[in-house]
């Protein structure tokens, strides 16, 4: 991108933070109309409800404030990087959403798009397209070509169906052609494909995968998704609540995920989650006991009542036969019984043991939650190098 290039880019903030939400959502209507077959890749969902606008509209004006050094943004292309490969994201989609967003642009701005303006975002989607496709590729090649990975889809069948509290189940999975597992790292996810009647599209939705690495099956632990005051049910999740059985198939993609445990460090680990998003911290903790016993561990959770606390017989089945973990476990309401504490997390009378020298923290759970934890541990002198975080949306990596 030369100068020109960039100077027209940047000269669309303005407009970008003002009517930005208004353009990708006008993209994602215009995108759907022409291409139908991409509903069954998009969350639909979050179009629903804005999310997926909102959250375009902010990844847009991103890469235009920093059009002159893209390379700060990073940390967020990998992550996006992995969830466009988590659902099949493939070279050939850039194109037709680049056709999609250049032509919103022009509709949307009207004469304020010029021919010069939209070839130089043009020029731009397609850099950023570029970097995409690359890391993708990578990610792609890499399942692919690991001991018992696969590319696309691969169809599993549910061998178990465990109800580990009032809001969270359990599916345990083997895969169909009897094949072997890949190699993932604790924290990592997979995603699911389920067909969903009412939208008549398939729809794809990442689940953390809740066991170690090296079992002989997967498992995926589903948070059901009531409606909100201005959110649906979750289709995805109440359909494999209510219909999957046991016997039944699934198809998934490989595992990915930039948030995982670091097992190149050894020293203390510090897992924080709240509601659902212990699944990932239930793999980093089973991985640590087995493979790194001498990495002390304090597991902080908090969530609602005992009755939406999952995974609890476990944990305390793990501190019992592991004396290097400690667990702090919270309820918001109602009666509890010792380990569990009432009220909510507070690192700061937790410093005696959760700060410790050379200590990682892993985080995960819902963004306001996380907000909280991560200012306190910075209040408490934790340097961001240390904290790992993997926000949860409305329970869920999605619902």
């Amino acid at each position: 991108m030369d100068a020109r290039v960039r100077e027209l880019v940047k000269a669309t903030i303005p407009v970008l933070k003002e009517h930005g939400v208004a353009l990708t959502t006008y993209f994602y209507q215009r995108m759907f109309r022409h291409n139908p077959e991409l509903k069954n890749i998009f969350n639909q969902s979050h179009n629903e409800t804005g999310k997926q606008p909102v959250a375009l509209a902010m990844a847009v004006l991103a890469y235009a404030e920093n059009i002159d050094d893209p390379s700060v943004l990073a940390p967020v292309i990998t992550l996006i990087a992995n969830k466009h490969a988590s659902v099949g994201i493939r070279a050939e989609h850039y194109p037709i959403v680049g056709k999609h967003l250049l032509a919103s642009i022009r509709e949307v701005l009207g004469d304020a798009a010029s021919d010069e303006l939209i070839a130089a975002w043009g020029v731009a989607y397609g850099a950023l397209a570029d970097v995409f496709i690359d890391a993708e590729s990578k990610l792609y090649n890499q399942a692919c070509n690991a001991d018992g990975g696969w590319s696309g889809w691969r169809s599993f069948r549910i061998i178990d169906k465990v109800r580990e509290s009032e809001e969270i189940t359990s599916l345990h999975l083997v895969p169909c052609d009897g094949g072997p597992l890949p190699a993932y790292r604790a924290g990592q996810y997979t995603t699911a494909r389920v067909f969903v009647p009412e939208l008549g599209v398939m729809q794809l939705r990442q689940y953390t995968l809740s066991i170690a690495p090296g079992a002989m099956h997967f498992r995926i632990s589903v948070k059901r998704e009531p409606a909100g005051a201005t959110t649906p049910a979750g289709r995805v999740s109440n359909r494999l609540h209510d219909f999957y059985k046991v016997g039944d198939m699934l198809e998934l993609a490989p595992p990915f995920g930039e948030f995982f445990l670091d097992e190149t460090h050894d020293g203390p680990v510090v897992l924080i989650s709240g509601g659902v998003g212990i699944t990932p911290m239930i793999s980093m903790l089973d991985r640590l006991v087995a493979a790194a016993p001498s990495r002390p561990v304090q597991f902080v959770h908090a969530c609602r009542n005992a009755a939406v606390f999952a995974f609890g017989a476990h944990l305390a089945k793990v501190a019992e036969r592991n004396p290097q973990v400690r667990l702090h476990l919270f309820h918001d309401e109602g009666a509890v019984s010792a380990p569990v504490q009432a009220g909510r997390v507070d690192l700061r009378a937790l410093a005696g043991e959760v700060l410790a020298e050379g200590a990682d923290y892993y985080l995960c759970g819902p963004v306001g939650f996380l907000e909280a934890q991560i200012a306190t541990l910075h209040e408490l002198g934790v340097e961001s190098a240390r904290i790992h975080a993997e926000v949860f949306d409305t329970g869920g990596i999605a619902t």
